[in-house]
Formats: structure tokens, sequence, C-alpha cells
């Protein structure tokens, strides 16, 4: 078996790659993985690491603007268009794979446009509510279309039904426990917030978290650990400094969490960003969650991604235009004011969650490598 993976620019695209790879090599550890993806985006680093053969076409995104510099960028962009397509059919050739799987990403088009064409069976993989560009262009050419959220569908024309397989979801959050989690983290029974922004941080949740944790902190009623990615560490310290802020001993600010399976079990509600594979974590492990989404991604994914928790009753959203000390501190009262709310929340996850992504996704692959 020899299956070649098309994804890249984002964790959000590559993760989920990974993560169907480790569930083929589990299943079967004498198959062949390839992936095809950008030199210079995170794949490049990622997959290499995971010991898969990498290969590299050098493809861009659209700039949406009218600029003179925008059209002269565009017009190379439209270039590589056409180069990564031959370079896309050229590594085609060479490996012959099975089956490609698209997780998306620009890299992710001239690669499943070209195996489709040339008959290779293929299947492409939705994080989001509100499907990419990529997937609308190929949804109607790939022989599977795999959904992580069903309101995906009706902004799509496939050729063959499309399949609800969720995202798949990191072994270790779905095995975590909070009350043994508490216990690592030395909690007692009062609730704790967990907040964060990414990897590099949010400047507006790092300044409204920062209100968030005056406004609590010496109460002696919350736990909260904070995130503020590499960017907000320093500027976030100095503030509070200048403020002559002294955090109590239930506050913890760090610049990364990288013990994210246990804080997250461990927490009563969560206040992040929308992202779709952070979104499918949240409601694997129950958290009810305020969600800021980031206005800033392409085709407001993250707007499209946190209605889907509000609407099913599991989370609040507050978007970053409506972002400000009332609101948060609104928001994270009334909801740790209210026993009951948090628990319809919890439920109202276990409703929508879906914990057996890799199994369905893997289901799939089978079936079609069947025929």
């Amino acid at each position: 078996m020899h299956i070649l993976f098309a994804g890249g620019g984002t964790a959000g695209h590559i993760n989920p790659a990974l993560a169907i790879a480790g569930y083929i090599r589990e299943k079967h550890p004498d198959a062949r993985i390839s992936y095809i993806g950008t030199r210079d985006k995170l794949e490049a680093k990622l997959v290499p690491e995971k010991g898969y053969n990498f290969r590299t076409i050098d493809i861009a995104g659209f700039k949406r603007s009218f600029s003179p510099s925008a059209v002269i960028y565009n017009l190379k962009v439209a270039r590589k268009a056409v180069t990564s397509s031959m370079t896309a059919k050229k590594i085609l050739k060479e490996l012959s794979p099975d089956l490609v799987i698209g997780t998306g990403g620009y890299v992710s088009g001239p690669v499943l446009r070209e195996a489709a064409k040339m008959g290779f069976k293929t299947i492409i993989h939705e994080q989001n509510a509100y499907p990419g560009v990529t997937t609308k262009m190929l949804s109607d050419k790939v022989d599977r279309v795999l959904l992580a959220m069903p309101q995906a569908e009706k902004y799509l024309k496939c050729k063959n039904a499309p399949i609800i397989v969720g995202n798949p979801v990191r072994r270790e959050l779905l095995l975590s426990d909070k009350k043994s989690a508490r216990k690592k983290l030395g909690l007692d029974k009062r609730p704790l917030i967990l907040s964060f922004g990414g990897s590099l941080g949010a400047r507006p949740i790092n300044e409204a978290v920062e209100e968030l944790i005056k406004w609590h902190n010496g109460t002696g009623k919350y736990y909260h650990i904070h995130a503020t990615g590499k960017n907000g560490y320093k500027t976030m310290m100095e503030r509070l400094k200048n403020d002559n802020i002294t955090l109590s001993p239930e506050i913890e600010i760090r610049e990364y969490i990288s013990d994210m399976d246990i804080c997250l079990a461990a927490a009563d509600i969560v206040i992040c960003r929308a992202g779709a594979i952070t979104l499918s974590e949240l409601e694997a492990c129950r958290k009810p969650a305020i969600l800021i989404p980031s206005p800033y991604v392409a085709e407001n994914h993250q707007y499209h991604n946190a209605m889907t928790l509000k609407q099913a009753g599991a989370a609040e959203v507050i978007e970053e235009k409506d972002l400000n000390k009332n609101t948060i501190i609104s928001a994270v009262s009334e909801l740790l004011s209210d026993k009951n709310k948090l628990l319809e929340m919890q439920k109202a996850d276990e409703k929508i969650a879906i914990t057996d992504s890799n199994e369905r996704i893997y289901a799939v692959i089978e079936e079609l490598l069947a025929k």
C-alpha cells in the first residue's frame, strides 16, 4: 500500500494528514507514505521529522487586491500554478501511489487535480464548516469528499455524496481524565479557566485576558492558566509589572502550553480562537468554550466554525470587534456562575463530538482501495 498526501501551509492542514498517516501505519506497518508540500512552509519541517518521503512543489495563493504590487505578485503566482501542475504530474508518474489524499492548502490543488485526471484514486478532507477554495474546486473531481462538519456540504457540488468523518483528535486528549489532570496540576475544586491564542499569540486575546486576570486576581475564586504565545509573553509581564500587579498563586501565565492534554482535561471553561482542529478537541474533551474567531483567516473560516458550536449550544462567541474588558469578564462571570449552563454545554459537545475520526477515514480508504 502506497498513500500519497498533499496539504500544507498551516498546522490545521498538516496535522490531519499526519494523524491519518500515523493511523495507516498502525494498521499497515509496511505501508509506504509519501507527502507533497512546499519547501518554505511548516510541512517542510513536520513531515520529514515523521520519516515520510517528502517532495515539494512551488505554489502560492493569489492576493485579493488590484494594487500594482499585487498584480505583479499574482502574475508570478499564475506562472507557478502552471509549473506546479507539471511538477505534480511528474511526481505522480514517478511515485504511482495507490491513493492520493489532500488535506487542504494551496498545494493540494494541483496534486489532487492532476491525480484525478490521471486516474488515481483520490480523497480530499475538509476540516472547516465553510470549505476552502481548494475543496470547492476539487469536490466534483475527486472520488471521495470527507467533511469534518456537516455544515460544509451545502457549499459543495460533489461527484459522490460527502462523508462526515470529523477531524482526527490527538490520542492523548481522548484518553485524558479531568480528575487525574487536576491532581497533576495541584488544583482543588475551584474552577479552572484555560485561555490561549495560538503558538505566536493573539494580541487582542492577550489584552482582553489581561483585563480578565486583573478582575479576578487576588479573589481566590478561580484558577487560570493563560498562554500568551511567543510574541506576547514579555509584553504582558511588563504591563502587569508596570501596573504593580502581583499575581496570586492560582494564576499562571505561560508563553506556551506544552502539556495541553492535561490543561485541557482539567479546565472548566476554555477561551480561545476557533480553528477547526481546536474545536474538534474541545468537543472531544467536552469543554464549554468562549470562542474568539480570528477575522484574519481566509474566507472567515473561524467565524463559521465558531457558529457551529454556538448553534449547537456548546460555546459562546465574541467577535474580535466586540472583544473588550467588559465583554470577556461578563462572559466568564456568567458561565462560571451557572453550573447548569456548563452542564448543558458539555452535553452539547457530547452530541456533536466525533471521536473516531481516524477509524471513519480509514474505513473510506479501505473501501476505495478495495475497488
